[in-house]
């Protein structure tokens, strides 16, 4: 099978799947799960639901619970590629060679939309729309998915639900667009070169980032210097970060509230490696677990400085616009960082909650 077939039917496996799961009833998750994933089949999630080894757990620790919750269920996706993962150990296969190469990986980002109708995670509901930011990648096996990593921003459900459970974000907090040129659902085949040349500009970009680090923890001054970003974004940059650190534009506004932030407030970083890193046409993506581990420095997410190594699971996705990067979706689960830490966000939310009700 070439390679635009294999990604080709590694999408229809996805979609097939995401058909199946949207449509049936609470009752009949776990069928559906069961039918479209591998005896082995792995499953990651953030915080509270972490991993799970099998398609009944999965449904009972976060799909059946979510349909509950949020009934009228919409899946509203704004990002659709697959690729081969350029993590495995399988070599790059030429452009003018059309063979197989490596682990598929398929990954949609978008909403979930419903009516917050019954309790999650604890978290009151408001019997209004709400929007479950996620971004999804699935490893495709044949006709089965035998890998999941599915990323949701619970504390934005929570800000939404009007429990906020963090200091002030030093960017925007709001509903994320999906990409400016509405161009990001590849249900079709797009050609190898452009896919080649996103994945070559993310390489680079991180590349030139890692330089400037390295320099900015030699000299001790944390204030990256604007040109490491500019050589691969656009100035009218977009990136749209987690509920708790939020959103910027432009390379100066990102460097104010997201970049310098973090080089000041996290201490100790340690880059662990990426899970998936794949692109398709113009877009992007990769995954760790966890890709960052770091301390706190004092002030990122309102933690005083400690010592305790916590990890970061991040997940990035980008679209190029041309010789650089214009838009950039951001998940970290924050509260698998906060918990290693010693502070569980859900159980200080529940003990306030008993407060108010006494």
């Amino acid at each position: 099978m070439s390679q635009m077939s294999r990604l080709a039917a590694a999408k229809r496996v996805v979609l097939d799947y995401y058909d199946a799961l949207d449509s049936a009833p609470t009752t009949e998750t776990r069928s559906v799960l069961r039918n479209h994933t591998t005896a082995d089949y792995r499953w990651r999630g953030v915080h509270p639901f972490h991993e799970q080894s099998n398609a009944d757990s999965v449904a009972d620790v976060f799909w059946e619970p979510v349909k509950q919750a949020f009934t009228s269920l919409q899946r509203r996706p704004d990002i659709f590629l697959a690729g081969f993962n350029t993590v495995a150990s399988a070599p790059p296969v030429s452009e003018a060679i059309d063979e197989p190469r490596g682990d598929v990986w398929v990954c949609q980002m978008g909403h979930l939309l419903g009516l917050f109708d019954a309790v999650w995670l604890d978290i009151p509901p408001t019997r209004k729309m709400c929007f479950l930011r996620y971004a999804e990648f699935h490893r495709v096996e044949g006709d089965l998915i035998a890998e999941t990593a599915l990323f949701t921003d619970v504390v934005s459900v929570m800000r939404q639900a009007g429990h906020y459970p963090l200091p002030p974000a030093t960017g925007a907090s709001h509903l994320h667009p999906g990409p400016r040129t509405h161009d990001g659902l590849l249900f079709g085949d797009q050609p190898h070169d452009e896919g080649d040349a996103t994945m070559s500009l993310v390489n680079r970009m991180i590349d030139d980032l890692t330089q400037a680090n390295h320099r900015a923890n030699e000299t001790g001054d944390n204030r990256v210097p604007r040109s490491a970003l500019a050589a691969t974004w656009h100035d009218d940059m977009i990136w749209s970060g987690p509920e708790g650190i939020g959103s910027t534009f432009t390379i100066d506004r990102y460097q104010e509230q997201h970049q310098h932030p973090f080089r000041f407030n996290l201490a100790n970083k340690k880059f662990n490696g990426h899970a998936a890193r794949f692109a398709e046409g113009s877009y992007a993506c990769f995954f760790g677990w966890a890709n960052l581990t770091n301390t706190a420095a004092g002030g990122f997410l309102g933690m005083t400085a400690n010592d305790t190594p916590a990890d970061m699971r991040v997940v990035d996705v980008y679209r190029r616009d041309g010789d650089k990067l214009a838009e950039n979706w951001v998940f970290i689960d924050m509260l698998h960082w906060l918990d290693m830490q010693g502070l569980d966000v859900l159980a200080r939310m529940r003990q306030l909650l008993g407060k108010e009700q006494l």
